[in-house]
């Protein structure tokens, strides 16, 4: 856990990988973000929770905050789902994201046998997700293969950002 974490005024660092890799997770963190601001919190490193400045939105999409972001092949976007409800906060208020992932399951030869999942998604204390499952990996994931652990990954270049008390801890989900 840290207290706070800010990628700078103009939002365009690196994205930050965690040394701590993990497989089945719970994950709490609060973020802030600017009027119009972009970023994204990626479960081992390959399937992202959007983060947008999305206040007021009324139909959100996979693009607006909370959404489970789309996966991208040959130019094209596909997947990719929608929060149930917009939870956004207006921007500069402190938000929270509550998840709980299922990492993908792979047999003794290594062949993924079952899709990764998230399994809850809170945003702001509303269930915005649950039981989705996710083929692959999203756009613009650091990595393009599926394993059964990975780092976590907070997307730091696509606009200003602040997280803090980020907390995760290792799950068995059936």
């Amino acid at each position: 856990m840290f207290a706070a974490l800010v990628n700078g005024a103009e939002g365009r660092t690196s994205n930050l990988l965690s040394d701590m890799e993990h497989g089945d997770i719970e994950l709490s963190l609060e973020f802030m973000v600017p009027e119009g601001s972009n970023s994204g919190v990626y479960l081992q490193g390959r399937y992202e929770v959007q983060i947008l400045d999305s206040w007021q939105k009324y139909q959100p999409t996979f693009a607006d905050c909370g959404g489970i972001y789309q996966r991208h092949l040959n130019g094209q976007g596909f997947e990719g789902t929608s929060p149930r409800v917009n939870a956004s906060l207006p921007p500069g208020e402190w938000q929270r994201f509550d998840i709980q992932f299922r990492a993908p399951r792979f047999d003794a030869e290594g062949n993924k046998v079952e899709n990764a999942r998230f399994v809850k998604v809170n945003h702001n204390g509303v269930v915005i997700h649950e039981n989705v499952e996710v083929t692959g990996p999203t756009r613009s994931a650091s990595y393009e293969d599926e394993k059964p652990w990975g780092p976590l990954m907070l997307q730091g270049d696509h606009g200003p950002i602040a997280f803090r008390n980020l907390l995760g801890r290792h799950a068995i989900f059936p």
